[in-house]
């Protein structure tokens, strides 16, 4: 077989949650480990992210891990599963000073703890009031997460192929036995043998216009997994931040709001006193991007459009602008020429999260159905899986909680089951799926251009299914999709060359895109209901006695079938969300 690799785990995706999960595996001395990432590992998207970890730590006022786990759970609108939130909200504490050991450079208190700030949606006491929860090293903790997780893989002899595009993976008599992946510096298909696999590849913002997400996030392994019959569950519930640069996305953390900026109207009103009188700005971001729609909507915009909103950090002491948020101030200043010391922030809410991903169970393993029926082999970790731990709506914080706390679980029980299985046999076609796929681009009609559907795709994502949606919009968008798809079949590339075909490469995660908005979109027309980030107009209650469920969407044929697994419950009813 052309280029074979054997590795007891495979890891697919280099992030936060994809090397928390091979250091652990490496931890076994029994297993051998190898990463396959589509980009540079410092490149990957955890890199981008800024405010923090959240974990109760207690180091500026007093905080409980269960106050954490209720917050996770009210913020998820109560379609988190209550087992994963709490044992989450537990194993966060552990895994963020697993990091300072590891020699992340946190911020600090005065007295050298690790310092926390304020974030949307975390509260002590259950609810009374906001709490310094988010543990940060200024607003570069993705960075410092993504840099120090790299350099202890290194130390622990992980192998990395990098640059390599996963295109499929390979089940064999419902087990998972490896990946083919394509080498972008030589055009070669690779199998990788293994016994475990970890996906841990992000999320699929790019579906949308405006985004916080990096250009790699095509929801590659989403795909994948979706055309090989195993579902993806919650794909309806997508996160818009509300704080994206004007017409641009690129993301000013929440930490902004957590040091005390302010959103104001056209009016100079600080207008979230009306929608969250308790917490204010620092309400969950579903809330926050809503309002600040209606805001909009309502002729109380900024600008000559009054399509946006100001965030005002003008109240704030320079040095702490400068010190504690350094990256956005800079971001301010170059993309929009604005200064945040002295001037507000044009922002308007950005496609940012996927709360929604490849279902699993709380110990990572990847399940095909409502009966929680494990895919031998196969675990999943990070934006790209769905334990349920963000429910409706994530938490800002939770998403890096989420990295350490479920990659170091996928590392440490893919590891433990290499260590006691055998390598499963590889089909002579291993390959074939992925050569026929890149055969059709290379050699398509080129009566369609991708970037002409990958620019119709986001345009039209935006406007029907982003943080409004009604069954008019939604079912338009059906039909635009099936459209999509259908000029998809004649795309073709021009780039014949076998080495870095960036083009090839950008026609595949087209497809993939198409397949992940396709998830999206029909599970928000079947929802009939308002809840987190699933806004619907012509639903707007939240309905417990019909949508109490997860949402799971499998591919059929040409078209999409819906089924449903029950939300675990647990000491927390639902109730309405007041903050």
């Amino acid at each position: 077989m052309k280029r074979a690799h054997r590795y007891d785990v495979i890891v697919v995706g280099a992030g936060g949650a994809g090397l928390m999960a091979a250091r652990y595996a490496a931890q076994n001395p029994n297993v051998s480990v190898a990463v396959i990432s589509k980009l540079y590992p410092t490149r990957s998207h955890t890199g981008a992210a800024q405010g923090g970890v959240g974990a109760a730590l207690g180091n500026i006022t007093e905080d409980r891990p269960e106050w954490h786990a209720f917050d996770t759970i009210k913020g998820g609108d109560y379609l988190t599963d209550q087992d994963v939130a709490e044992a989450f909200a537990y194993e966060v504490i552990d895994a963020v000073y697993e990091l300072e050991h590891m020699g992340l450079p946190f911020s600090r208190t005065p007295d050298g703890r690790i310092a926390q700030r304020k974030f949307g949606g975390h509260t002590r006491e259950f609810g009374k009031s906001a709490v310094e929860r988010a543990c940060y090293a200024a607003d570069r903790t993705g960075h410092m997460i993504l840099q120090t997780l790299y350099q202890q893989s290194i130390k622990d002899n992980v192998t990395f192929f990098n640059e390599f595009h996963v295109l499929d993976i390979v089940i064999v008599d419902g087990e998972c036995r490896g990946v083919v992946a394509f080498e972008l510096a030589t055009g070669e298909l690779h199998t990788f043998h293994a016994k475990s696999t970890v996906i841990a590849s992000g999320g699929n913002g790019r579906m949308f216009k405006v985004t916080s997400n990096a250009h790699a996030l095509t929801g590659d392994l989403m795909s994948v997994v979706y055309r090989r019959g195993i579902p993806i569950e919650d794909p309806e519930f997508y996160q818009f931040h509300p704080t994206g640069l004007y017409r641009i996305g690129v993301l000013l953390t929440e930490g902004a709001r957590g040091e005390g900026g302010i959103l104001r109207n056209g009016s100079g009103e600080r207008f979230m006193e009306r929608y969250a009188p308790t917490i204010k700005d620092l309400a969950p971001r579903d809330m926050v991007s809503r309002a600040m729609y209606f805001e909009i909507r309502d002729g109380n915009g900024v600008g000559p459009d009054k399509d946006y909103i100001h965030l005002d950090l003008t109240h704030i002491d320079r040095e702490i602008i400068e010190s504690r948020l350094p990256d956005i101030t800079e971001f301010a200043r170059i993309y929009l020429g604005v200064d945040p010391v002295t001037e507000p922030v044009p922002v308007q809410p950005t496609a940012h999260y996927a709360m929604g991903g490849i279902p699993t169970n709380i110990d990572t393993e990847v399940i095909r159905d409502g009966n929680d029926t494990v895919v031998p082999g196969l675990y999943a970790a990070g934006e790209v899986a769905c334990a349920s731990l963000h429910g409706a709506n994530r938490l800002g914080t939770n998403s890096l909680g989420d990295l350490i706390v479920f990659g170091r679980r996928a590392g440490v029980n893919a590891a433990r089951f290499a260590a006691a299985s055998p390598y499963g046999e590889l089909p002579k076609t291993v390959q074939d799926y992925t050569h026929e796929l890149l055969q059709r681009l290379r050699h398509g009609l080129g009566k369609e251009k991708v970037a002409h559907i990958r620019k119709e795709l986001q345009t039209t994502m935006m406007d029907h299914a982003s943080v409004f949606r009604t069954q008019e919009t939604l079912s338009r968008q059906v039909e635009i999709l099936r459209e999509l798809k259908e000029r998809y079949q004649s795309v073709g590339v021009e780039d014949g060359g076998q080495q870095y075909n960036t083009e090839l490469m950008e026609a595949v995660e087209l497809g993939f895109l198409l397949d992940n908005a396709e998830q999206l979109v029909h599970g928000a027309l079947n929802r009939t209901e308002s809840r987190g980030a699933h806004s619907r107009e012509d639903y707007k209650e939240r309905d417990d006695d019909s949508w109490l469920k997860h949402t799971l969407i499998y591919r059929e044929g040409d078209g999409v079938r819906i089924d449903f697994k029950p939300v675990t419950l647990g000491k927390y009813e639902p109730k309405p969300r007041v903050y």
